[in-house]
């Protein structure tokens, strides 16, 4: 058993309920809340729950294998750890901490540049962790260009650029409690996020050797341009309900932006994603990889690191079990006729995943 008790955690509803009882409710409120009515961050969850599994039997899974390839690396799952800002808010180790779970647990990290610490000592604190490096552009100082260079001298194995956070969005929870300045980000960002274009892509492809990904992206014509600009990662995203209000859930986006893309780049996706089971939805609909952001946040505000390894080791419990009880051994064996539409039972909202957890949802 882990000195901080990381292993009694039996339930991922339980590792929740631990980072609730950790956390301020200003932290709290930032890793719970989306912007404005916060429609999009529910239809994330509705999303997921109007998909149906189509099980079939009599095949022997006997050994389920969830193991992937990402980046010329095998990796644990298809799965990676989200880029999240801020995130010495839920661990004083911050971004760090997260490199350290992944690393011990055998996953990607994406590190987001609007958190601490920086990429260098993300860097060293999992040396042999595969990484990837988010970049949020700056109006001035600088730029693309020198923070891939940094990147690549430190082993990150592609580069991200968020293209949703040209705005900055309403987020009222943070705004109806004033907390609205401990989080939002500088203005000099907000400057260069809203400057940031495609001759921007097609200059990094130009002159850069690390993969590219683009974070955010929302409707197929953008897709397919990014795929004309030799963009090698399409990453289905909407900030996790964060950014643009009444946006649609990030998997009913999700095939649109496969049929768009028809293979010339691999397709990332978040949003929502919470359970094993949500990202066996998002795989069998194409996805190459599932990002967790919020189940992220959770783990580590519930019991650091260990938190987060075991956090992840529930999540990979829970997706084998589904595998196996759809009759598939391995990944290339899941598609789409695995799924059907069906009628969501709970009324969604960031925790509505977790049935047996008692949380006052409104914070307030």
């Amino acid at each position: 058993m882990s000195e901080n008790g990381s292993q009694d955690f039996q339930t991922l509803h339980e590792i929740v309920r631990a980072a609730r009882l950790n956390l301020g409710q200003g932290p709290w409120d930032f890793l719970i809340g989306g912007t404005e009515t916060e429609t999009t961050l529910r239809r994330n969850r509705r999303a997921l729950d109007t998909m149906a599994f189509r099980p079939r039997v009599l095949r022997d899974v006997s050994q389920v294998d969830v193991a992937a390839s990402l980046f010329g690396r095998k990796v644990r799952m298809p799965v990676f750890l989200a880029p999240v800002g801020t995130m010495e808010s839920f661990d004083a180790g911050g971004a760090a901490a997260s490199a350290r779970a992944a690393g011990a647990y055998g996953i990607a990290q994406m590190l987001s540049s609007a958190t601490q610490p920086d990429l260098e000592a993300v860097a060293a604190a999992a040396p042999d962790n595969l990484r990837i490096f988010q970049f949020y552009v700056p109006g001035e100082g600088p730029g693309i260009a020198e923070a891939a260079r940094r990147a690549q001298r430190n082993g990150y194995s592609a580069f991200c650029l968020t293209v949703d956070t040209q705005v900055y969005s309403r987020r009222e929870r943070d705004l109806a409690k004033r907390h609205m300045k401990e989080w939002r980000p500088p203005p000099s960002i907000l400057e260069g996020q809203a400057r940031l274009n495609w001759d921007d892509v097609k200059r990094f492809k130009d002159s850069q050797s690390l993969p590219l990904v683009l974070k955010g992206i929302a409707t197929a014509e953008d897709a397919a341009l990014a795929c004309e600009h030799g963009v090698d990662v399409v990453y289905v995203s909407n900030h996790g309900g964060r950014q643009l209000d009444h946006g649609r859930g990030s998997l009913e986006v999700l095939p649109e932006i496969l049929d768009a893309v028809q293979g010339r780049a691999r397709v990332f996706f978040d949003g929502g994603v919470v359970r094993g089971s949500d990202i066996v939805k998002a795989i069998a609909l194409g996805a190459d990889a599932v990002g967790i952001g919020r189940m992220q946040c959770f783990g580590l505000a519930a019991a650091g690191s260990a938190g987060l390894v075991r956090a992840l080791e529930l999540l990979e419990d829970e997706v084998r079990r589904c595998l196996g009880l759809l009759g598939v051994r391995g990944w290339e064996m899941l598609d789409k006729s695995y799924l059907h539409p069906a009628v969501s039972v709970t009324e969604p909202h960031v925790t509505s995943a977790f049935p047996l957890l008692d949380l006052d949802e409104s914070g307030y």
